[in-house]
């Protein structure tokens, strides 16, 4: 089992949701979140100041998967996400070792 998570521009949510709806992907956990990276941050006026904003805003998903599901599910996000300017966002994968559904106690890919 797989945790992806995938950091991207929030007006590419949408798209990024239905794309994976599309591969069968059943469940995600969205959250907003700042950051920055190469794009580090733009100047903006305010009541004629001029300050830097450092931290732009954008879309935290994790999806947990089944291993075999993994290259698509990148393939799917990268399509869904890609503007082609800086700041698209990068998707992490790392092991999950273990799953449990609560309601159930189910375990493993069960619980997914």
């Amino acid at each position: 089992m797989k945790l992806v998570t995938a950091v991207i521009k929030p007006f590419k949510l949408d798209d990024v949701r239905e794309a994976l709806s599309t591969i069968g992907v059943q469940g995600i956990t969205v959250s907003e979140v700042k950051g920055f990276g190469r794009q580090k941050g733009h100047t903006e006026l305010y009541r004629g100041a001029e300050y830097v904003v450092d931290f732009l805003p954008k879309v935290k998903i994790d999806i947990a998967i089944a291993d075999g599901m993994v290259d698509q599910t990148i393939e799917a996000i990268s399509k869904a996400a890609q503007t082609g300017k800086i700041g698209d966002g990068k998707i992490f994968v790392s092991s999950l070792e273990h799953v449990t559904r609560i309601r159930t106690g189910e375990t493993g890919e069960e619980a997914l």
